[in-house]
């Protein structure tokens, strides 16, 4: 991605998170159309730095920089690494928070799979394999009941949402079949 003018003037012609000026590059920050400007070591490990965790340890210095877009970035890096005690020091605005949290949540979303291990996506149809007591709602759903158009948990990937008996319930994936 070419840098921008303006923006590699607010970085000083170096990267934003380790200082160097070799190859330096714009780093779009999702879901934000704002971006960073990063060097070409930081590029190679951002999206798996637990590649070159020693490289990291400018993050240090650059969780204090005033650039929201650069607070994100570090933040998000800090806890690809678990380095909780950076995390705690750090300080983020209520808004960056949510941004740099949105991110984290659609990277970390695990798939949801049935009793097989495939992979459930809103729409499908499945069969449940073992009867189940639905607490509060009086009835058991019972073994080889289709159950259409299931919708995913956010934030879940244990959970499906579907219609059993004309009730949406909550449906743990283990005990599902993919039709």
């Amino acid at each position: 991605m070419s840098i921008d003018k303006a923006l590699l003037e607010r970085a000083e012609n170096k990267c934003e998170l380790c200082g160097s000026q070799d190859e330096l590059t714009a780093y779009e920050v999702a879901p934000k159309d704002e971006s960073i400007v990063i060097c070409g070591t930081c590029a190679k490990s951002i999206d798996e730095p637990t590649s070159d965790e020693k490289h990291w340890n400018c993050l240090h210095d650059s969780m204090w920089s005033t650039e929201p877009a650069v607070q994100v970035v570090v933040f998000r890096l800090l806890n690809k690494l678990a380095a909780q005690d950076q995390l705690d020091m750090m300080y983020l605005e209520d808004d960056v928070r949510v941004w740099a949290e949105e991110g984290l949540n659609e990277e970390k979303q695990e798939p949801t799979q049935d009793a097989n291990g495939t992979i459930l996506v809103e729409g499908d149809a499945v069969s449940i394999i073992k009867d189940l007591v639905v607490k509060g709602a009086g009835f058991t759903a019972k073994q080889g009941t289709t159950v259409k158009n299931i919708r995913m948990v956010q934030g879940d990937p244990l959970h499906i949402q579907g219609r059993v008996n004309g009730t949406m319930i909550f449906i743990i994936s283990a005990y599902l079949k993919k039709l």
